[in-house]
C-alpha cells in the first residue's frame, strides 16, 4: 500500500503542537490539533512525540473506475434541481445473492424515472465480481437509471449511505436494505406519504417508544421512528439536516437517530411526523449486519450507537408520538 505524504503545513503544524504541549500552552495545542483535523489528518501524542495519520482512506483512481476513501470524496448532485421522482439507495457489502434479489424486485416493480445507487462498500471479492457485471449492465441503460460507486475502503454503515445520498437525483430518497425483497411497487406509496409536508420520513417498518430508552413494533400509522430496511425522506431534507453521523459505522439505532433528526423543530415547535405505510409489497429476508455478528458484538455496538441518540434526545419526551397524545 502506497503511504501518503504528509504535507508540510500539516507536519509544521504538528511540531508547533508539540511544542505547545511541551509549554503547557493547551488553548494553543487544541487550536492546532483543529488545524491538522481540519485539513484531513489525525493526531495521536506519544509521550512527547506524535504520529500523524489520514483522516480517511485515499481515493484510488483506476482509469475508469474511482474508489472513494470518503464520502466527502463523492461529488454530490445536492445542489443540482431534482431529477425524477425516487432515487433507491442499496449498500453492497457481501452477500451478492442479497443484493441481486433486491435489486431484481425493486427494477420489476418501480415506477418510472426512479433511480438507483448502489454504494459498494469495500466489497467481498465475490460481491465485486457481481458488481462488475452489473456496473457493464447498466451502463448501457440512460442516465440517470443507475449507478454503482465504489469506496476504496470498507466506510462503514452510514459513511456508506451518505455516499449514496450524495449521489441521489430523485426528489425522494430511498434507503432500501438487501434484506428486503420488493415484489411490487414500494416506492409509490413513500412518495405519496411524503405528498404530506407534515411528514418528515415514512416506510414500511414504524417503531414507538415510552420513554426514549425502549422501542417497539408499530402498527402503521404515526409512530416515533421508521427503521432503516425501508424508509424514505426528501433529498431536500437532507441537504438541510444531514449527513448522517459516521460515526453509526454499525447498522443498529442509525435509523432512529435519523428519524428524530428529520423529525425535530426544536424545542416548543410541534414535530414533524413518522409514518408507518401499511400494506408494501415486500418480503422480509434474513438481515445479514444482524445474523452475521456474534450476539455480544451486536450488543455492544448497539449500545455504543444507542448512547448517541440519549445524547441528542435523550430527554425530548416531545419527539414522542405516546407523548403527545
Amino acid at each position: 500500500m502506497t503511504r501518503r505524504r504528509i504535507p508540510d503545513d500539516v507536519l509544521a503544524a504538528a511540531h508547533a503542537r508539540a511544542t505547545a504541549r511541551a509549554a503547557g500552552d493547551w488553548a494553543d495545542a487544541d487550536r492546532l490539533r483543529a488545524e491538522i483535523e481540519a485539513a484531513g489528518w489525525k493526531i495521536a501524542d506519544r509521550g512527547t512525540d506524535f504520529g500523524l495519520s489520514p483522516a480517511a482512506p485515499a481515493d484510488i483512481d483506476e482509469g475508469g473506475r474511482v474508489r472513494y476513501g470518503s464520502s466527502k470524496s463523492v461529488p454530490s448532485r445536492l445542489d443540482t434541481a431534482p431529477d425524477g421522482p425516487a432515487t433507491v439507495v442499496l449498500i453492497a457489502t457481501d452477500w451478492p445473492g442479497d443484493l441481486a434479489r433486491a435489486v431484481a424486485g425493486l427494477r420489476a416493480g418501480a415506477p418510472p424515472g426512479t433511480s438507483l445507487v448502489i454504494v459498494a462498500d469495500g466489497p467481498s471479492d465475490e460481491q465485486a465480481v457481481a458488481l462488475d457485471a452489473l456496473e457493464s449492465e447498466f451502463a448501457a441503460l440512460p442516465e440517470p437509471a443507475a449507478e454503482i460507486v465504489w469506496t476504496s475502503e470498507r466506510l462503514g454503515h452510514a459513511s456508506a449511505l451518505n455516499v449514496g445520498v450524495r449521489r441521489a437525483s430523485g426528489s425522494i430518497v430511498v434507503l432500501l436494505d438487501a434484506s428486503i425483497e420488493p415484489n411490487g411497487d414500494v416506492v409509490t406509496p413513500l412518495i405519496g406519504a411524503l405528498d404530506d409536508p407534515s411528514v418528515a420520513v415514512a416506510g414500511a417498518l414504524g417503531i414507538v417508544s415510552a420513554d426514549l430508552r425502549t422501542f417497539e413494533a408499530a402498527a402503521p400509522g404515526d409512530v416515533d421512528a421508521i427503521e432503516g430496511y425501508l424508509q424514505a425522506f426528501r433529498r431536500a431534507d437532507y441537504a438541510e439536516r444531514g449527513p448522517l453521523d459516521e460515526r453509526f459505522s454499525f447498522y443498529r439505532n442509525l435509523d432512529i437517530w435519523w428519524s428524530l433528526v428529520l423529525r425535530d423543530e426544536g424545542e416548543g415547535s410541534p414535530p414533524r411526523r413518522a409514518l408507518g405505510v401499511p400494506d408494501l409489497p415486500m418480503v422480509r429476508h434474513a438481515h445479514r449486519g444482524y445474523t452475521s455478528v456474534s450476539d455480544d458484538e451486536r450488543d455492544r455496538q448497539s449500545k455504543r450507537n444507542f448512547y448517541r441518540i440519549l445524547d441528542r434526545f435523550g430527554w425530548r419526551r416531545d419527539l414522542l408520538v405516546g407523548d403527545r397524545a
